[in-house]
């Protein structure tokens, strides 16, 4: 059988990825290819470790991160297995290094007396964003998932928040096309379909707007109209300039939620099942970063154990 350019090969696997994942998820593949793997091999039909290894290297010189460079030479494996198992390209398992991730970038969270005081404020200053912001504290969610929440999805008299959509806006290049698209559909993994139970100071918020609210409408918006993440985390980001808050990205919300669970004593499983992650890994990972403080306490009850 006659091999074929990767770009010939990305064609027909782009189609076939096309009815298996999400489109923003395929938008995701498109741009890393469009964007860095044709220029670079569209025209093989074999691509060698040492010019994967250069490739990689090439991209972090060019100040991509190390999250971003293994996405898009997971991309071109993608690709060229394809390929190889079409019998369409030359391949045999590559042998080269990829960044590590910077483990020391972590994000950062509001402190108590922060948190107090913003939910202070979001409590007693009414608006249906700010309400959506009371919410992201009390349980956690992304930003696109509070922006596709709609008031169907709040149960007053179970007291549970159903997860069921996510809003994103997905950059798309396909060909000679560059443009950019809302995009509304489910959540991130099955694990992020979830319910979550409605806290007892959110509870009171919630139940005097029954009377006022749109029922199919979106929770930020009060209408059949959703409000776009980027829109609300520019909303975000001058509430907290005015608030004299630090600068905390709108994650680290969720961040925060996470590291209150943690602190209370939640076990982890259970802190897991409401982030929605699909294992118990990804929450040890990114939200258990414990302080000097919780290190102290943690020696000092273990000496106290051993010197009963």
């Amino acid at each position: 059988m006659e091999l074929k350019k990767i770009t010939d090969v990305y064609i027909i696997w782009k189609e076939t990825k096309r009815q298996l994942v999400k489109e923003s998820t395929l938008a995701t593949y498109m741009t890393n290819a469009e964007k860095h793997i044709l220029p670079a091999f569209g025209n093989c039909t074999k691509v060698e470790d040492s010019a994967a290894q250069a490739f990689a290297f090439g991209l972090l010189e060019r100040g991509l991160s190390p999250r971003t460079v293994k996405d898009i030479m997971l991309v071109l494996k993608m690709i060229v297995v394809f390929g190889y198992r079409k019998g369409w390209q030359e391949w045999h398992e590559w042998d080269i290094r990829l960044p590590k991730d910077d483990v020391h970038n972590e994000l950062k969270i509001l402190t108590h007396s922060e948190q107090k005081t913003m939910m202070n404020f979001l409590g007693s200053h009414f608006s249906f964003r700010n309400l959506g912001l009371y919410i992201c504290l009390c349980t956690g969610m992304r930003i696109g998932e509070i922006c596709a929440l709609k008031w169907c999805d709040i149960d007053l008299d179970t007291r549970m928040i159903s997860v069921n959509r996510t809003i994103e806006r997905i950059y798309v290049v396909d060909g000679g096309l560059r443009a950019t698209k809302v995009v509304i559909g489910r959540p991130k993994t099955a694990s992020s379909r979830r319910e979550i139970p409605i806290n007892n100071s959110l509870l009171r918020i919630l139940r005097p707007l029954s009377r006022f609210i749109c029922p199919d409408g979106y929770v930020l918006t009060n209408s059949e109209k959703p409000l776009e993440p980027r829109i609300y985390r520019r909303y975000y980001k001058l509430l907290m300039e005015r608030l004299d808050m630090p600068r905390i990205k709108f994650h680290g919300l969720r961040h925060t939620f996470a590291t209150r669970c943690i602190e209370s004593q939640c076990d982890y499983k259970t802190v897991s099942s409401i982030l929605g992650h699909s294992n118990i890994s990804t929450t040890l990972n990114l939200y258990v970063h414990p302080d000097m403080g919780q290190k102290r306490k943690c020696i000092d009850k273990m000496m106290k154990s051993v010197m009963k």
